[in-house]
């Protein structure tokens, strides 16, 4: 059925008892008014594509729009068509376009697997507290430079330095984005970043003998042996909870760290000190024999969680510093858990060994890694030239004291 349709015959058109019917315009072709048995009443636009598919398209429904209007913007969908357009397909395509949930989900499946865990742990973390809550239903194609900087700029306000890493996974994820073809450009490029300080924090040691007191008192002997282990190692928190006792030959002293467990992805061999040597002795002896982690959690992983345990040490050792957390002043560690890595190192530093011996040990792969304790190294050689000069320029030792100064004659 055509006819010259207007408002009058399309408000007037009888309810179908079921289903749909659609009444055509005799002026346009393919143009017409569908009418539901529940009374709903939408101008639709019958065409075909180019390469011969049948496709209906809702221009809207009454009485947002009038006939005429609509009669408008079919005749000018017709000339979209005739070039090669095809509306329908373009709204089917917008409705099935990945949304940034969709980047995140393969993101985490494809690219985090092949992370260590506690980056993939750390990352996963920030997709669901702030990438998520705030791009989630956004198209991946949509998204642009101004929604990733006010996102950097919102979570700068509290945290700059995990503003600056939110920025670097999502730089990441459109990247790979591209590579999926899912946009064509990086809208994380360009974010200006917030400036981050270098952090050397290194425990002294009237802290150590504090630190090392506290964790005898511990509750949880369990996490305090992993901090123990840490300082007597050096290693990495990861690499240390998720050791396995088939890596360690307690026999020759020696640990050996696979690459997928290593920042640097390669085999890390460290020679065992004697205190380590003999915590782990003791922690062999207490597992069982089928254990596989020497820091096992629950079910068949590895211990994971020691932040609180760590909090509960600084705080008995006196490690802290204040902070204010809803107007109230309150405590918090003055020293991550890495820090004990820092400790480790500049203890070696300071006891004059060299940057490759500290590099190895530490499992560096570049030597400007290291570098940073080479200052360290300095304080005792410092000392035992102060200590020389003090002796070559002592009066009334019996020698001969011979004059330093730049205009003294021999």
């Amino acid at each position: 059925m055509s006819l010259k349709l207007t408002d009058t015959i399309v408000d007037k058109l009888p309810l179908p008892s079921t289903g749909n019917k659609i009444t055509y315009d005799d002026d346009v072709k393919g143009f017409g008014i569908r009418v539901t048995a529940g009374g709903a009443r939408s101008f639709i636009l019958n065409y075909r594509t180019r390469s011969g598919l049948e496709r209906r398209y809702t221009i809207g429904s009454r009485p947002d729009w009038k006939t005429g209007p609509a009669r408008e913007e079919a005749k000018s969908l017709k000339k979209q068509i005739d070039v090669g357009a095809d509306p329908m397909g373009e709204v089917s395509a917008a409705r099935e376009a990945k949304t940034v949930a969709d980047l995140c989900d393969r993101f985490e499946k494809e690219h985090l697997t092949k992370k260590r865990d506690s980056t993939a742990r750390d990352y996963k973390a920030l997709i669901k507290n702030h990438v998520l809550p705030a791009l989630r239903n956004k198209k991946v194609a949509d998204v642009e430079f101004t929604d990733i900087d006010g996102l950097h700029r919102k979570i700068s306000k509290t945290a700059p330095y995990l503003a600056n890493r939110t920025v670097a996974v999502l730089s990441k994820m459109f990247g790979l984005a591209i590579k999926w073809r899912w946009r064509t450009d990086n809208p994380a490029k360009g974010i200006e970043r917030n400036d981050e300080q270098k952090r050397h924090r290194y425990l002294s040691p009237a802290e150590l003998l504090k630190l090392t007191e506290a964790l005898t008192r511990l509750e949880d002997q369990q996490a305090a042996n992993i901090f123990r282990l840490l300082l007597l190692t050096g290693a990495r928190r990861g690499e240390v909870q998720a050791a396995k006792w088939e890596q360690i030959d307690l026999a020759s002293g020696v640990w050996t760290k696979p690459g997928a467990t290593t920042k640097q992805k390669t085999m890390h061999r460290v020679p065992l000190s004697a205190p380590a040597r003999v915590l782990l002795t003791a922690l062999r002896e207490k597992a069982k024999d089928d254990a596989v982690y020497v820091f096992p959690g629950r079910g068949s992983d590895h211990r994971v969680e020691i932040k609180n345990e760590w909090r509960d040490a600084c705080v008995a050792a006196g490690i802290v510093e204040s902070e204010i957390v809803k107007d109230k002043v309150a405590v918090k560690p003055s020293a991550r858990i890495h820090d004990l890595r820092h400790t480790y190192a500049s203890v070696l530093a300071s006891a004059g060994l060299s940057l490759p011996i500290i590099g190895a040990l530490l499992g560096h792969s570049q030597p400007a890694t290291t570098a940073r304790y080479a200052h360290l190294m300095d304080d005792p050689l410092r000392q035992a030239t102060e200590r020389a000069a003090a002796i070559v320029t002592a009066k009334g030792n019996g020698a001969e004291v011979v004059p330093l100064h730049a205009d003294s004659k021999p």
